[in-house]
């Protein structure tokens, strides 16, 4: 199972991006997938999760701001991400865990893609 991350990218702040994390696979029955980012310095922190019937959960930095949603037809998670701060520049991995055929796959993780925002 891979995890493919795309949509980062320049910002200014105050402005927005969405990215995208298609997970490839046979067969794949997906349970929670999530964002998680890496800045400079820092370790790395929860965005947000989402479950496979939709239920939510985000970190403190961003709600309000940022939305999570995935697509299961095609093993996709999102997240919209608004009113960008400076603060939110960092590389956002994407994760999920699920079966594959009859093989179960914990934590698996993309590649990540870089945000930046610029003032």
């Amino acid at each position: 199972v891979q995890l493919q991350a795309s949509g980062g990218g320049l910002v200014q702040a105050g402005g927005s991006l969405r990215l995208s994390c298609a997970a490839s696979g046979s067969t794949l029955r997906l349970n929670d997938m999530g964002w998680h980012r890496q800045a400079p310095g820092k370790q790395r922190e929860l965005v947000a999760t989402i479950g496979s019937f939709g239920r939510t959960n985000y970190g403190d930095t961003v709600k309000g701001r940022f939305t999570i949603s995935r697509d299961n037809a095609k093993n996709t998670v999102y997240m919209q991400m608004n009113s960008l701060k400076l603060e939110d520049t960092a590389v956002y991995y994407c994760n999920a865990d699920g079966w594959s055929g009859s093989s179960y796959y914990s934590n698996i993780w993309g590649q990540g893609t870089q945000v930046t925002v610029s003032s």
